[in-house]
């Protein structure tokens, strides 16, 4: 799994329920969001996505979580800031996230196990380095996908 792995399989596991708790903010706070599109065609997922923070404070390093609800087919190469959690779950870093609207890109193009008509792909903030997040509403996603190879945009 290599160092990567280790240290991302320690965030994501550390990340705890706390993940998108609104309440109180004691020390840092940021607002990071996700958006991007997800398509599906004859057997193969792709995901486009960027991350990005609105500050107040930057968050030098965050997890996004992408769950489907089809299985992916074994084997598959990751980019190297991700990892697979499961054949449902990858888990990827975003990089550090500046506060004046710092981005992080992300691009997957999957395999799926079998040929889905649809599926649901979830995409969320697992790890934010601790940081407070009292908008996790622009960082969570879930998006029905067609076989139509469309972008469903989110």
């Amino acid at each position: 799994m290599g160092v990567l792995g280790v240290a991302l399989a320690a965030v994501v596991v550390g990340a705890g329920g706390s993940a998108g708790a609104v309440g109180p903010v004691v020390g840092t706070e940021a607002d990071l969001s996700h958006h991007g599109h997800v398509s599906l065609w004859d057997g193969r997922v792709g995901v486009w996505l960027v991350s990005e923070n609105h500050g107040p404070s930057d968050v030098s390093q965050a997890t996004v979580r992408l769950a489907f609800s089809e299985p992916m087919a074994g084997g598959q190469e990751l980019p190297p800031a991700c990892l697979w959690s499961s054949d449902r779950v990858v888990s990827c870093r975003t990089g550090r996230l500046g506060a004046a609207g710092g981005a992080g890109e992300l691009a997957l193009d999957l395999r799926t196990a079998g040929f889905p008509d649809e599926m649901t792909v979830e995409v969320t903030t697992a790890w934010r380095d601790g940081v407070a997040d009292r908008n996790p509403r622009n960082d969570r996603h879930r998006v029905l996908v067609l076989a139509t190879g469309d972008p469903y945009v989110f």
